[in-house]
């Protein structure tokens, strides 16, 4: 485990991840690999495969999936000292179809009631937070409960008004909010505080009710959002700044893909790496796409996170 200080902090929720070793039906499954998941954990395990010092905040379940966790973070070198062992609850875990042509596998959530779930502001230590340079928030841990929420809300009130950076990545889930009205309003107001809002396309389109990249990123710019970054797939990404610079950045082309999942994470772990390293916004951009594009070539949401020599820069 890296020493403080830290570069980036983040909460959220880790689950262990079983995925099938053949494609087809998850009911028609047989045989299962043993992964971790975990859209802010795979931001973590990225940011520290490229050297960064990363601080992830969660609770897990006294149980194999929360031993699992833990014994990943110290593997990945991410510190974890806020990590609440949760006597009372237990770790989520899911289930994931194998995909195949690049398709969108299938996913099974079992998280209702998980440790993970009862985050809330009593988790927030100030002194440990305000180690870190950089917050990302994610709106999966948003989406968690109405105490995860809150949590978000005031990790980045603390972190803006200590003069800290912060990034947030929709993440969209539905199926966890009451209706896509609240959780339209509910993220939008965390986008609101951030530096660096990282959508897809579609995500945009759903907060915002805007169509375009464009007027997507003056939905958040006029509100006080510095830099937006839409991702856009197969075509690479676009973004535009506080100060009107505007460009698209073209993919990274991409032979075979084998999983689709962790892609989104992927392109932040670039982004944010980039720009914490004080590298103009096109080359962040770029390093985005280029982890985005290694991330999708590899079985796992995190497996295909490069390290700082695998990433060749």
């Amino acid at each position: 485990m890296k020493t403080s200080p830290l570069d980036v902090i983040t909460y959220g929720e880790a689950m262990t991840m079983f995925v099938a070793n053949e494609t087809g039906e998850l009911d028609q499954a047989m045989q299962f690999t043993k992964r971790i998941a975990g859209a802010e954990l795979n931001v973590s395990i990225g940011l520290s495969r490229l050297g960064m010092n990363v601080g992830w905040v969660s609770r897990v379940g006294n149980d194999s999936f929360g031993r699992f966790t833990l014994a990943t973070l110290q593997q990945e070198g991410i510190n974890h000292q806020c990590v609440t062992v949760d006597e009372r609850f237990p770790t989520g875990f899911q289930l994931k179809s194998k995909a195949e042509n690049g398709t969108d596998p299938k996913v099974e959530y079992f998280r209702k009631g998980s440790a993970a779930s009862h985050l809330s502001v009593h988790d927030f230590d100030r002194a440990y937070f305000s180690q870190a340079r950089h917050l990302h928030l994610s709106g999966v841990a948003a989406a968690l409960s109405t105490d995860s929420l809150a949590l978000a809300n005031h990790a980045a009130q603390e972190m803006r008004a200590m003069g800290k950076t912060i990034s947030f990545d929709p993440n969209l889930r539905p199926v966890l909010w009451p209706s896509q009205q609240v959780m339209c309003e509910k993220l939008n107001a965390l986008a609101f505080q951030a530096d660096w809002v990282l959508p897809g396309l579609k995500e945009g389109q759903i907060l915002t009710g805007k169509q375009t990249p464009e007027e997507i990123a003056d939905f958040y710019l006029s509100r006080g959002v510095k830099a937006v970054i839409i991702k856009l797939g197969p075509d690479g990404a676009w973004f535009k700044t506080a100060d009107g610079h505007q460009q698209h950045v073209a993919a990274v082309r991409v032979e075979n893909v084998i999983d689709t999942v962790g892609a989104g994470d992927g392109f932040a772990v670039g982004v944010i790496s980039a720009l914490l390293e004080g590298k103009a916004l096109p080359d962040a951009v770029m390093r985005g796409n280029k982890i985005g594009a290694l991330a999708v070539q590899a079985i796992g949401d995190s497996e295909g996170l490069p390290t700082r020599a695998e990433l060749g820069e």
